[in-house]
């Protein structure tokens, strides 16, 4: 495996030593050409690349094609600076296509289905990246894009759609907007989700399957590797299997590869792109790698759920803190909907944090007592999982804004 995964190491850091900013870089390291790669421990002597590097070569100063190769440009939102711009080939895009049809097959997905796409179209990759491999597939594309909740929900029902795509936040939202809209979830023919871009629990899964009377599955991408199908579940929910054409590495805190099972970062090298190859990038996300056969008979790398992003991280009072550790609080009691705000403040030098919660319909009418109650045995069981003292505040049913994309959890006003 070692001498395969070095041959298409070896291919990347060739295609990227067209470039100056990796010429120069590699070049202060002793690294002039791939053949200076004989093992992986060289390979991991590389620089790292991060989101700074691709915002220094903004717009097109990290293309390995010129650009009358280039047939397509993807690029972040850009919101805390300039966007990171990724480009394409026709072989990048037909690679693509052949590789999210790939899993989500494995997924269990045909070319009898009808696939719902409701991520974003745009320079966002989430949605264009879904619609070309179920076209691949053969699957029917309704590509709705994100929003417009009771005109998906009509959709759904009258073209019979069997699968969703979305954010699982926004799946969420749905189920709920079903409950209310007078449809009947038997006049639906839903079975499968594919759902990612966000950080999920366990018990997010279990609620979205309860709700929509669905499978859940875990798909993992990002545009600077080459967007959504770099990671998809197979049936069997033990990992996400990463496409063959995607080599993965885990770095701790300080940027140190770590070995097979522990969790940490994980990084990024792409084997067979064209215009953008993307060598030993940070994703900034929390996972743990293994590698062997899966019980669906797939053999290669897995990479469990995405518990966190270290951009979502909160240092309160010296402690690292993540949304989804209240998020499994608050679903591993039962008590209360899923949908919360974590809401950061100073008391005079001290970081104090909140915790909004939405009781449900039933709840919000209960005697005091009872809500009392509630609320001290949440507080117990977030405190027991963060290590430190929260105030919780519960708030009435449908308060707490819903997101069509991406959830906002934290409000920071420190």
């Amino acid at each position: 495996m070692e001498k395969q995964w070095l041959e298409g190491l070896r291919n990347t850091v060739e295609r990227v030593l067209t470039i100056p900013y990796y010429q120069e870089r590699f070049g202060a390291i002793g690294i002039n050409q791939a053949e200076d790669i004989k093992s992986l421990r060289d390979f991991q002597r590389i620089p790292l690349t991060t989101k700074e590097d691709l915002r220094k070569n903004y717009p097109f100063g990290l293309f390995a094609e010129p650009m009358e190769n280039i047939v397509r440009l993807h690029a972040s939102s850009g919101t805390t600076g300039k966007p990171t711009v990724v480009g394409y080939t026709l072989n990048d895009i037909k690679l693509w296509a052949k590789i999210v049809a790939s899993e989500l097959e494995r997924a269990g997905v045909t070319k009898q289905d009808v696939v719902q796409i409701a991520y974003g179209y745009g320079l966002f990759t989430g949605g264009m990246g879904l619609h070309y491999g179920c076209e691949e597939l053969g699957a029917v594309v309704v590509p709705i894009s994100g929003g417009n909740t009771a005109r998906q929900l009509m959709l759904m029902r009258d073209f019979g759609t069997t699968v969703l795509a979305c954010t699982p936040s926004y799946a969420l939202y749905l189920a709920e907007s079903l409950e209310e809209s007078g449809i009947s979830r038997d006049e639906l023919k839903l079975k499968i989700g594919i759902f990612g871009a966000e950080p999920w629990t366990e018990g997010m899964r279990e609620q979205i399957e309860a709700r929509l009377g669905i499978k859940a599955f875990d798909i993992y991408g990002l545009s600077e590797t080459m967007g959504p199908g770099v990671a998809l579940e197979c049936p069997a929910h033990q990992g996400l299997h990463i496409d063959e054409h995607f080599y993965p590495e885990i770095l701790d805190a300080e940027g140190n590869p770590l070995p097979v099972g522990e969790q940490g970062e994980l990084v990024l090298t792409s084997l067979d792109k064209e215009a953008f190859p993307v060598l030993r990038y940070r994703t900034k996300d929390l996972t743990t790698l293994h590698h062997g056969t899966c019980s669906c008979g797939n053999v290669g790398w897995t990479m469990e759920r995405v518990t966190a992003r270290v951009d979502d991280m909160l240092i309160i009072r010296g402690v690292n803190v993540f949304p989804s550790q209240v998020e499994e609080a608050i679903l591993s009691l039962g008590e209360f909907e899923p949908h919360y705000l974590l809401v950061v403040y100073r008391v005079g030098s001290l970081d104090q944090l909140e915790v909004q919660v939405e009781v449900d319909e039933t709840s919000f009418f209960d005697e005091v007592r009872e809500l009392e109650g509630r609320q001290d045995r949440l507080q117990r069981r977030i405190e027991e999982i963060l290590g430190i003292s929260v105030r919780i505040r519960l708030v009435e049913p449908k308060s707490i804004p819903r997101s069509e994309g991406k959830a906002v959890r934290v409000i920071d006003k420190r």
